[in-house]
C-alpha cells in the first residue's frame, strides 16, 4: 500500500529464489527500476550486488528489502549497504492502525482486543486467533530459530517459551528460568537473546538515573503481541481473560508495545524506560524527553481510582525538576486531569510518542 507502483517479488517462491541465487546478475536485470525483495534474508548474496546498483543510480528508495527476521540480514546490509540504507521496524499492526476512532468508541472494555491482538494475518484473513498462533509458533519454532541456532531439543525451547509468558512484565532473571526450564544459564541467556532477535521478546531497560537511591539494573520482559502472549499462557478467549491472574501485566504489555511502535512507526529508536529502586519504588514507563522524563503508570482498572497516581506522586518528589507532566494509562474510556496528572484512556492516541 506504500508503495503502489513497486513489483513485488516474494523470495520465498522456490523458484524466484533459484534464479536469484544462481544467476543474481540476469534477476537484477528485471528490476533495474526497483522493486521490493520480501524475505530478502534467504538470498543474503542478493545485497552485495545491489550495491553496485546502488551506487550507479543513486536513487534513495529504489529497493525496499523486507524480511520477517533480522538475523541473517543485518550484517549483510551493515557490510554490503553501509551508509545507503534506512531501517524501519515493523511490528504488529498498532490499535489506531487497525481501528478508526468510531470503532474504538464502540468496543467495551479491552479484553477481545489483547485476546486477538494485532497480528495482521489474523485480521486480514478473519482467522480463529487461536489457531493462528498455534501454527504461528509451530512454524516459527520447526523453521525460523531452526536457521538460528541448533536447538536439539524444540519441546524444551517451546516450554522456555512459555516460561517467558509466565514472566511478563517482570524482571529477568536468568538462572531462576534456566532452572525451570531444565537448561543452562548460558542457554536461557543465547535462547532470549533469539527470541528478542526475532521480535517475539522486547527487554524493557531500566533508566540510569539514580535519585540517591540504588536502582534496579535488570530489564524486564515483554512480548510484542498480546494475542500470541494470551495462546502462551493458555488463555482460551476474552472471557478467561477477563478473570486471569496475568490480566493486569497483559495489559502493562499492550501499553509498552503500543509505545514502541509509535516510535517505530516514525522511524525513531524506541526511547522508553522504566524506574524501579531497592526500596520497591517504580514507575511502569519512561520517555525520554531532552533532559526531561516523562512519567507512565499503566493501571488495568477500567474505573479510576486516585490510589492509582500514588506512584506518580513519589516519583515527582524524588524527579524534582526532571519530570515533565506525569500521566496513568488506564483501563477506562474517558480521559480527563487529576492533581495535574493526565488520566488517559487506554484507546486514546495521547499517550503515544509523536513528533
Amino acid at each position: 500500500m506504500a508503495c503502489p507502483h513497486m513489483k513485488y517479488v516474494s523470495l520465498e517462491n522456490p523458484e524466484t529464489r533459484d534464479m536469484a541465487e544462481n544467476d543474481t546478475k540476469a534477476f537484477l536485470q528485471r528490476y533495474r527500476e526497483g522493486a521490493i525483495f520480501d524475505e530478502v534474508q534467504r538470498v543474503p548474496k542478493l545485497v552485495s550486488y545491489l550495491q553496485e546498483i546502488v551506487d550507479t543510480a543513486k536513487k534513495p528508495g529504489q529497493f525496499i528489502l523486507t524480511g520477517s527476521q533480522q538475523f541473517g540480514l543485518l550484517s549483510d546490509i551493515t557490510q554490503s549497504l553501509a551508509g545507503r540504507t534506512a531501517f524501519i521496524k515493523l511490528l504488529p499492526f498498532s490499535l489506531h492502525e487497525l481501528y478508526t476512532t468510531s470503532e474504538l468508541k464502540n468496543i467495551t472494555g479491552f479484553d477481545t482486543v489483547l485476546f486477538t491482538g494485532l497480528y495482521p494475518p489474523v485480521h486480514d484473513r478473519h482467522l480463529d486467533p487461536r489457531i493462528w498462533y498455534a501454527n504461528y509458533t509451530t512454524s516459527y519454532i520447526e523453521r525460523d530459530v531452526r536457521q538460528l541456532v541448533n536447538i536439539r531439543d524444540l519441546s524444551t525451547f517451546q516450554r522456555f517459551v512459555k516460561l517467558c509468558a509466565g514472566r511478563t512484565g517482570q524482571l529477568v532473571n536468568l538462572s531462576d528460568m534456566a532452572h525451570d526450564a531444565g537448561i543452562s544459564h548460558n542457554t536461557a541467556r543465547s535462547w532470549i537473546s533469539i527470541l528478542e532477535a526475532s521480535y517475539i521478546i522486547y527487554l524493557l531497560q531500566p533508566h540510569h538515573a539514580n535519585f540517591n537511591k540504588r536502582i534496579i539494573k535488570t530489564p524486564k520482559l515483554y512480548f510484542h503481541d498480546t494475542g500470541l502472549l494470551c495462546w502462551l499462557l493458555s488463555i482460551h478467549n476474552p472471557e478467561e481473560l477477563n478473570i486471569h491472574s496475568m490480566r493486569g501485566s497483559i495489559f502493562e504489555n499492550f501499553v509498552i508495545s503500543e509505545l514502541l511502535k509509535s516510535f517505530y512507526n516514525q522511524g525513531l529508536p524506541g526511547n522508553i524506560y522504566f524506574w524501579r529502586d531497592r526500596s520497591g519504588n517504580e514507575i511502569d514507563c519512561l520517555l525520554e524527553q531532552g533532559e526531561h522524563l516523562q512519567p507512565y503508570e499503566i493501571k488495568s482498572g477500567q474505573t479510576f481510582n486516585k490510589d492509582f497516581t500514588a506512584g506518580l506522586m513519589k516519583w515527582e518528589k524524588m524527579a524534582e525538576n526532571r519530570s515533565v507532566r506525569p500521566m496513568l494509562i488506564y483501563g477506562g474510556d474517558d480521559c480527563f486531569e487529576f492533581q495535574h496528572i493526565n488520566i488517559v484512556s487506554w484507546k486514546s492516541r495521547d499517550f503515544l510518542y509523536n513528533m
